[in-house]
């Protein structure tokens, strides 16, 4: 089996597939978030502006981090400086990612957005990312140069161009786990609208998720020899330890808190508002002419 091709000619035009797969991922998430944020009763026309921002400090921060963390070796940025910016071949830390975009993305709601809840935004955007990785993974490192794993001799083995033999299908693997991550993180809102709360454990419960199965990811099924990988490594361990705490803490907390008739612990506060406004100009005694949200 032949590796996927990673590079396409349209004319005089070089057309990377690994570049293709990363722009409809972010326009994806772009689309997906804003439907949940009008689910939820929050305006989204702010997301067009937002999104370039957030789309720049993601891209700089995920290349960023992988960068920092392969400079030494024969191999890395220090002795090779021209490929640093060379990110059609790959190299985009989702760590990274996340510290440049998650921040960016919260900076720009409180600007444009202030009623919602940096708690809230971080459950409504949760389940977002975990698929959007799900397509990324398909779209992105499924398709670029050297993106297979380890060495094998499995049936399930695949080629990917710039790496010798068959190799484990990590994309593919993680498109999996991710897609379980956002399938739990569904189930756990779920959840979490019924007892009324409390606002913070759908995102914890993704991290906790994601940092195991990046563990497993990189533990077992990729190579970890350089700083890196073990960098990797040791993020996913503090992504599950820090998810388990603040879950734990959340819940622990909100046991006192009644919840009486909190059907969406998410709701915009404005549409309360909107509702209660309608509800006392109607008086007493006349029924609402309130469009529910």
């Amino acid at each position: 089996m032949k590796p996927i091709p990673v590079v396409f000619h349209l004319g005089p035009l070089q057309i990377h597939t690994y570049g293709i797969g990363l722009a409809l991922t972010f326009w994806f998430a772009y689309r997906y978030f804003a439907k949940r944020l009008r689910d939820h009763g929050y305006p989204d026309a702010w997301m067009g502006r937002a999104f370039v921002w957030i789309v720049i400090a993601s891209v700089v921060g995920a290349r960023a981090v992988h960068v920092i963390a392969n400079l030494r070796g024969a191999q890395g940025y220090a002795q090779n400086p021209g490929d640093i910016f060379a990110i059609w071949h790959g190299g985009l830390s989702s760590f990274g990612g996340l510290i440049g975009g998650v921040p960016t993305g919260l900076i720009c709601a409180r600007r444009w957005c202030p009623q919602l809840r940096v708690g809230v935004a971080l459950d409504l955007v949760a389940p977002v990312l975990v698929i959007a990785w799900t397509v990324g993974r398909l779209l992105g490192p499924q398709l670029m140069y050297q993106g297979g794993g380890n060495l094998t001799h499995a049936w399930y083995g695949m080629a990917y161009a710039g790496q010798p033999g068959k190799r484990v299908p990590v994309p593919i693997i993680q498109a999996l786990e991710d897609a379980a991550v956002y399938v739990i993180a569904l189930w756990v809102e779920r959840r979490i609208a019924r007892r009324g709360g409390p606002v913070g454990i759908v995102v914890t419960s993704v991290v906790t998720l994601y940092g195991a199965f990046r563990f497993n990811d990189e533990y077992v099924l990729l190579p970890h020899n350089t700083g890196g990988d073990i960098a990797v490594i040791v993020a996913s361990v503090a992504f599950v330890a820090v998810g388990v705490a603040i879950a734990g803490f959340l819940l622990s907390r909100d046991r006192k808190r009644p919840h009486d008739e909190v059907t969406d612990p998410w709701r915009s506060p404005l549409v309360d508002a909107d509702d209660h406004h309608a509800a006392t100009a109607n008086g007493p005694g006349r029924p609402s002419e309130a469009i529910e949200p």
